[in-house]
């Protein structure tokens, strides 16, 4: 049974401004390169399959041990593998808008944490799937739900940008929801036992897209 601690980081009304990004999606909309709803589909599919999306997805469950080690143990070597492994992901990351985006949700996840009483064992400041694996770590969550979560989340707040971008309603913003939970579930077993920085990234077209959003003559989202 999926727990409520792992409902309730899923939420829309998580308090970290994951609907004011849409990473790079208004981009492509706005451009005439996504018009209908199998083409988002299509494209949310890409990033689940081949998007840097999958190597902070794998980076989860590296997260977690690591902090366990730190909060457990006192293992301040732990703390800076996963500082560096934070830094990693957000140098995998080519526009600086995701950077910011990363870095914006991840300290008011962290934030969140500190107001529900789990502070980190030493303040720092990490991007959003650090702050994720925090959360869960200190929420009890396991593992293999920590990364299905992570990958539910980011389709969930894909679809609510695309409802606001073209004529796609909530109920078939679902309807894609729910098509591609067998992929998010098929991803995150393969994700949850993988190294990361073995890993490679071909989400050009995301990437491109992000690039180009800060010139974009006019904007509903911040990336």
């Amino acid at each position: 049974m999926t727990s409520l601690a792992l409902l309730q980081l899923v939420s829309p009304a998580l308090p970290v401004g994951a609907f004011s990004y849409s990473e790079g999606l208004e981009h492509v909309i706005q451009t005439g390169l996504i018009k209908t709803e199998l083409e988002v589909c299509d494209w949310l599919e890409s990033e689940l399959r081949w998007g840097s999306l999958r190597l902070e997805a794998a980076a989860l469950s590296v997260f977690q041990q690591d902090f366990l080690s730190w909060l457990n143990h006192g293992d301040l070597t732990a703390a800076t593998r996963l500082v560096d492994l934070d830094g990693w992901l957000l140098a995998t990351r080519e526009a600086s808008e995701v950077r910011a985006q990363q870095r914006q949700m991840g300290c008011s996840l962290l934030e969140l944490m500190t107001e529900l009483g789990h502070p980190l064992p030493e303040p720092c400041l990490l991007g959003w799937p650090a702050a994720w694996a925090w959360a869960a770590t200190v929420m009890e969550i396991s593992a293999i739900e920590m990364v299905q979560g992570y990958l539910f989340g980011w389709v969930a707040n894909q679809l609510s940008a695309a409802v606001r971008l073209l004529p796609l309603g909530p109920t078939r913003a679902q309807v894609l929801q729910r098509r591609l939970s067998p992929l998010i579930i098929q991803q995150a077993n393969f994700l949850l036992g993988e190294d990361p920085r073995t890993m490679w990234s071909s989400g050009l077209g995301a990437s491109m897209a992000q690039l180009a959003h800060s010139e974009l003559y006019s904007r509903l989202f911040r990336s």
